[in-house]
């Protein structure tokens, strides 16, 4: 994240503010087709072959299609643009998208418990 040119680097007085999370993605297991998941339990990984004949992916975990109040569809075809299809997406198209669905185990920090910890391993 640090190279990642989506956001500005990190001032030193925002620090006090951040907090850190990190998903262990779990249980992945196929899905019968693109609406065989549970929005906000299942994340999914799809895989789909472009136009040109190349082989893409896209994810989102568990919690992203819950907080952007996305259903199935919207979810499918977010993701797909994600992963650089733009033609029109249509029934047939998603309904040939190969589905995995699983599951995410997260854990935060924030900077002040992360200090707190850490000034406690070095007494």
């Amino acid at each position: 994240a640090f190279r990642d040119h989506r956001f500005n680097p990190i001032a030193a007085h925002e620090l006090r503010n951040l907090s850190v999370g990190v998903s262990l993605l779990v249980q992945f297991e196929p899905a019968r087709d693109y609406r065989d998941w549970t929005i906000g339990v299942h994340g999914i990984w799809i895989e789909f072959v472009l136009p040109n004949g190349r082989l893409e992916t896209a994810t989102y975990l568990p919690e992203v299609a819950a907080e952007q109040e996305w259903n199935h569809i919207g979810t499918i075809d977010s993701l797909l643009r994600k992963g650089g299809y733009s033609k029109k997406i249509t029934e047939e198209f998603r309904l040939s998208i190969k589905v995995t669905r699983y599951q995410s185990v997260k854990h935060e920090i924030s900077y002040a418990e992360y200090i707190k910890w850490h000034e406690q391993r070095q007494q």
